[in-house]
C-alpha cells in the first residue's frame, strides 16, 4: 500500500476553526479514568462540526447459581445507572460546540465499542485506562488491551499524565520510516491537540553494527573499520532523512518540533527516552494487520504495556 492512499484517510472537510472535522468516540464506564478521558477531549480545540460520540456498553453476565432473581435485579440496576453515567460526561462537554451524541448497548463491551466505532465511522477511539506501574502495567484493562489490538483505526488510551496537564502538552512521537509511521504522522496533525504542544520525534537505529564493542575494532583490519564507519554515517543519515519527513509533516499543525536519534533496541530506547522526558501522550504507528487475531506489533505493545503515558496507537487497516 502507498503512503498516498494511507493519507487520504483524513480528507475530511475543514471545521470551522481550520481543522480537520474529526469524529470521536468515548467509551463509558463509569469510573473516575474513563469519566478523564472525556474531560482531557472536552478541553481540546473542537468545532461545531466536530462530533463525538459517548457510549456506555451494559456487559451483563448472568449469575451461575439457583437464584436467579439476583441476575434480573443487577440487570435492571445496570439500566437505571447508564443514563447517569453518560450524563456526567455530557456535563463536561456543554461549553464545546460540537455536535453531541449519546448510545447505551448491551453485549460484549469490546466488540460493542469496535461496532458502533465502525457504524459511526469514527477517527478516534478514546479510553481512559489506569496505567499502573511497575510490574503492575502488564496488567492493563483488557478492554482496553483488546479495543487496542482489534481495532482497524487510531485508539487513544488516557492515563493519568493527561489528568491535569499543566503547561503545554508533551508529545513523544516514535517513527520508524515505515508507511505506517508516516501515516501516524497524519493522525497527530489531524488530531486537535494545542498547537503549541511540544512534539519530540523519535527514531531508533537497529544498527547492523552497534553491538560490536569498539575496544574490539583494534582486532579488525583497516579495511573492515572504515567499511563499519560507512555503514554508521549511512544509518544516520537515513535517520536523519526519516525525522526530516516526519518533521515535514508535522508543521502543517505543531511548531515546536525536535528530534532525537538512539542506537539500539526500539522499545527498550523509546521507553528509556520517555522515562526521562515524561511526556503526556507517546505515539506510534502500527500496521494493525487484518484476520490475525491479537496481532500487534512489538513496539505498540510495549510502549502500551509498559510506558505509564498516555498512548496514541495511530492504527490504520
Amino acid at each position: 500500500m502507498k503512503l498516498e492512499l494511507l493519507q487520504v484517510v483524513f480528507s475530511r472537510p475543514k471545521n470551522l476553526k481550520g481543522g480537520i472535522v474529526m469524529k470521536f468516540l468515548i467509551a463509558l464506564d463509569g469510573q473516575r479514568h474513563s469519566l478523564e478521558a472525556a474531560r482531557f477531549i472536552s478541553g481540546l480545540d473542537i468545532g461545531e462540526k466536530d462530533e463525538v460520540r459517548l457510549v456506555h456498553v451494559i456487559n451483563f453476565v448472568p449469575l451461575i447459581h439457583d437464584i436467579e432473581d439476583y441476575s434480573g435485579v443487577i440487570f435492571n440496576i445496570k439500566q437505571e445507572i447508564a443514563p447517569r453515567i453518560l450524563d456526567e460526561a455530557v456535563e463536561l462537554f456543554k461549553d464545546t460546540s460540537a455536535v453531541l451524541s449519546t448510545s447505551v448497548v448491551e453485549g460484549e463491551p469490546v466488540e460493542k465499542i469496535l461496532e458502533v466505532a465502525r457504524d459511526e465511522e469514527a477517527d478516534l477511539i478514546v479510553l481512559g485506562s489506569k496505567g499502573l506501574k511497575g510490574l503492575k502495567r502488564i496488567l492493563i484493562g483488557s478492554v482496553a488491551r483488546d479495543v487496542v489490538v482489534k481495532s482497524t483505526i487510531p485508539v487513544l488510551l488516557v492515563r493519568e499524565s493527561l489528568w491535569d496537564v499543566e503547561g503545554r502538552l508533551r508529545i513523544l512521537f516514535a517513527t520508524d520510516g515505515s508507511e505506517y509511521a508516516y501515516s501516524a504522522s497524519e493522525v497527530l496533525s489531524a488530531v486537535p491537540f494545542p498547537t503549541d504542544s511540544e512534539i519530540t520525534l523519535i527514531h531508533v537505529i537497529q544498527s547492523a553494527v552497534h553491538d560490536i564493542p569498539e575496544r574490539f575494532y583494534i582486532e579488525v583490519d583497516d579495511a573492515m573499520k572504515v567499511r563499519v564507519a560507512e555503514i554508521r554515517q549511512k544509518e544516520f543519515a537515513h535517520a536523519e532523512e526519516i525525522l526530516d519527513r516526519t518533521e515535514r509533516i508535522l508543521r502543517k499543525r505543531y511548531s515546536d518540533i525536535k528530534t532525537v536519534t538512539k542506537v539500539g533496541e526500539p522499545s527498550t530506547e523509546i521507553l528509556s527516552y520517555a522515562d526521562k522526558m515524561n511526556p503526556h501522550i507517546i505515539v506510534t504507528g502500527c500496521r494493525g494487520l487484518k484476520g490475525i487475531k491479537g496481532l500487534l506489533g512489538s513496539v505498540s505493545r510495549d510502549v502500551m504495556r509498559y510506558a505509564s503515558s498516555s498512548v496514541l496507537i495511530a492504527k490504520r487497516c
